[in-house]
């Protein structure tokens, strides 16, 4: 097996390189290494080669600020709801929703409102 070697770069001038980033992060960027499972990426570059080009790790950026967005509107409307239904005694820890629903489950099934089945039978 032959040796490469790189003898043609011996006249490049070194002294006034410097160490790090040769393209500067944009302000607001980080830059990080992060393991994605193979399908993740196989299905942003497949995006970016559908839209005939582009960068499949912006296009990651933005479905990952699109759920942080979106969590975070989730999370305000429901503490709105909380708020609004605080006065009626309706709110978080409120076993009220639940017993309503296992009430109309049981006279569905035929049981009675402590979904105990009625004398005498058990499940029709």
């Amino acid at each position: 097996m032959k040796k490469v070697v790189a003898e043609q770069y011996r006249d490049i001038d070194f002294s006034r390189a410097r160490r790090g980033a040769v393209v500067k992060a944009e302000r607001g960027k980080t830059k990080i290494s992060i393991r994605l499972d193979n399908a993740i990426v196989e299905y942003f570059r497949g995006l970016v080669d559908k839209a005939g080009g582009g960068n499949y790790q912006t296009l990651i950026n933005d479905a990952l600020l699109e759920h942080v967005h979106r969590r975070s509107t989730l999370d305000d409307v429901r503490q709105a709801v909380r708020e609004e239904l605080a006065p009626y005694g309706i709110g978080r820890g409120s076993n009220l929703a639940l017993q309503r629903t296992a009430a109309v489950r049981g006279r569905r099934r035929g049981r009675g409102s402590s979904g105990v089945y009625p004398a005498g039978g058990g499940r029709r």
